[in-house]
């Protein structure tokens, strides 16, 4: 009986990471670029503030996005995981074709996004404008679990608001308001109303 027990202990952590690694399986394409538009911003002057987990949000622009999925990492223990516990890193014009992403590592790490490559298939700002690393807020329950269920590969659409959040304690986590930015403070903070994938 002993035995059977300890057996059981030993055989669920590797049944839940076959499950977690089969629902976090990568989707493939074809070579092609997926997504030939870019994100699309606006004015978002009449939004009232929004509150999350003891976060005061601000819209700052409406935005909508459609993009492929290059990563998406889990975070539980630093400043913002109350209000975001994932991150993803997103792509679109040829950053979302198989054939230039297959030449780039790309991993997500400490909030950020970050990609090596040693053929450079396209230009280094072409990599740059055409992709970034962002922090989602679901706006309701469902919103947060289609986040936490995506999965590199996939080509999504996200629509909501771009926000500024504040804390009571002083904490302020500002949003990139432009796709050309890089390192520090040019991550999308994103209140996300609503996910597609198609």
């Amino acid at each position: 009986m002993r035995t059977g027990v300890i057996g059981l202990l030993f055989a669920l952590p590797v049944l839940y990471g076959g499950c977690e690694f089969w629902m976090e399986r990568p989707v493939a394409h074809a070579p092609g670029v997926l997504v030939s538009a870019d994100p699309v911003q606006g004015e978002a002057s009449n939004v009232p503030p929004m509150q999350k987990n003891g976060y005061t949000l601000k819209a700052m622009a409406r935005y909508e996005i459609k993009a492929r999925v290059l990563g998406k990492e889990r975070y539980r223990w630093d400043a913002g995981a109350g209000l975001v516990p994932y991150d993803i890193a997103v792509g679109w014009g040829r950053m979302s074709d198989s054939a230039v992403l297959k030449e780039i590592d790309i991993w997500q790490d400490g909030r950020w996004y970050q990609w090596r490559t040693q053929t450079m298939p396209i230009p280094l700002q072409e990599v740059s404008h055409h992709s970034a690393n962002m922090h989602l807020i679901g706006a309701d329950n469902d919103v947060q679990k289609q986040i936490s269920r995506l999965r590199r590969g996939q080509v999504i659409t996200l629509r909501g608001y771009l926000v500024e959040a504040r804390r009571p304690d002083g904490f302020v986590w500002p949003t990139s308001l432009s796709r050309e930015d890089t390192g520090a403070g040019a991550c999308e903070l994103m209140w996300v109303e609503s996910i597609r994938v198609d």
